[in-house]
C-alpha cells in the first residue's frame, strides 16, 4: 500500500446487511493479519451504525486469534445503548465461524467542558529526521534480511523515529520512543476516516518500546509478539495527513506480557489521542 487511497479502500467494508459488515485484509509483512487493520475495520463498522453527529471517543478490544490473510473477515455489530449523548456499540470480527477480534466502541455528542492536556515533549521535528524506508538505505547490507524487508515494505504511512537505533546492533535503552507519522498522500475531509487511520497507525511500534530495555536478547527474530489487547481515546480533532508525534514509553514487562502507553500530538502541540497496550513478548527458545 504505497498511497492512502489503498489503505481507505480496505478500510470501507461492504455492507452484507444491518449490523453485519465484510472485509479483506492486506499483509503487512506478516503471515497473519495485522492487528491494527482488524482494529479500524471494526471501529469503521461499529461507526456505519451510529448518527453521523457523534464522535467516538474511546474503544476497548482483545485480539482472540490471529486472523488468516487468504479469507474475508465478517464484522458483526451489537447496538448496545443509544442514550442522550453517549452510543456504544461491541463489534466482533469473524473468521470460520469463530470470533478473532472484539471491540466496545463509546461515541459521543460535542459537548462543552473543561480542557487540559499535559505539554507535548520537546523532541527534535519531523523534517529533521529520515524515514524507515531512509533508514533500510542508509545501513543497507548490515540488516539481516527479515529487518531490511520489514523497514523497505511500501506502507501508506510514513514513520520518522526520533531516536535512531541501528536494528542491526540492538542495545539496552530506556523504554521510551517518539516516531512521527503521516498519511502518504492527502485524506479526505471526514473526520471518521482520520480516526479510524489513527486507529489503524497506533498499532504500529508500542509492543517493541517493551523490548527496548532488554537489547539483543530482545531483538527482532528472537522474540514472539503479539498483541493482546489495545485501548484507545480520542481527545480533540486532528488530521493523518499532517505530521503526528506518537510519544510511547513501555512501564513494565512481565510474566512474557509487555505493558505499553502512547500519546499522540499533533506537531503544534496539541494532545489528539492516548493508547494502551498489553501484547505477548516471549522468548522464541523460552
Amino acid at each position: 500500500m504505497k498511497h492512502i487511497n489503498e489503505l481507505l479502500s480496505l478500510l470501507e467494508l461492504e455492507q452484507l446487511e444491518d449490523n453485519l459488515f465484510r472485509g479483506h485484509s492486506k499483509s503487512v509483512g506478516n503471515s497473519t493479519v495485522f492487528g491494527g487493520q482488524v482494529l479500524a475495520q471494526s471501529l469503521y463498522a461499529a461507526m456505519k451504525t451510529v448518527p453521523a453527529d457523534r464522535q467516538v471517543h474511546s474503544l476497548h478490544s482483545y485480539f482472540i486469534l490471529p486472523g488468516d490473510l487468504e479469507i474475508p473477515i465478517v464484522f458483526q455489530v451489537e447496538r448496545i445503548r443509544d442514550g442522550g449523548s453517549f452510543t456504544t456499540r461491541r463489534v466482533k470480527a469473524i473468521q470460520k465461524g469463530e470470533p478473532i477480534f472484539f471491540m466496545s466502541a463509546s461515541f459521543q455528542l460535542g459537548q462543552e467542558g473543561f480542557d487540559h492536556q499535559i505539554t507535548m515533549p520537546n523532541v527534535s521535528p519531523p523534517d529533521w529526521l529520515v524515514s524507515w524506508e531512509d533508514l533500510a538505505q542508509k545501513f543497507g547490507d548490515m540488516l539481516p534480511e527479515n529487518i531490511r524487508k520489514f523497514l523497505n515494505l511500501d506502507r501508506p504511512i510514513e514513520f520518522r523515529p526520533v531516536e535512531l537505533v541501528n536494528p542491526a546492533l540492538p542495545t539496552k535503552s530506556q523504554p521510551f520512543r517518539h516516531i512521527w507519522m503521516k498519511a502518504k498522500g492527502e485524506m479526505p475531509s471526514d473526520p471518521q476516516m482520520h480516526q479510524c487511520v489513527l486507529a489503524y497507525s497506533s498499532d504500529y511500534n508500542l509492543l517493541t518500546t517493551a523490548l527496548l530495555p532488554h537489547g539483543a536478547e530482545a531483538s527482532f527474530g528472537n522474540v514472539k509478539i503479539a498483541s493482546l489487547d489495545h485501548a484507545m481515546w480520542f481527545h480533540r480533532p486532528f488530521r493523518m495527513d499532517e505530521w503526528l508525534l506518537y510519544a510511547i514509553d513501555s512501564p513494565s514487562a512481565s510474566n512474557a506480557r509487555g505493558f505499553t502507553r502512547g500519546n499522540i500530538f499533533t506537531q503544534d502541540g496539541h494532545l489528539v489521542a492516548s493508547v494502551v497496550q498489553e501484547g505477548l513478548i516471549r522468548p522464541k527458545n523460552g
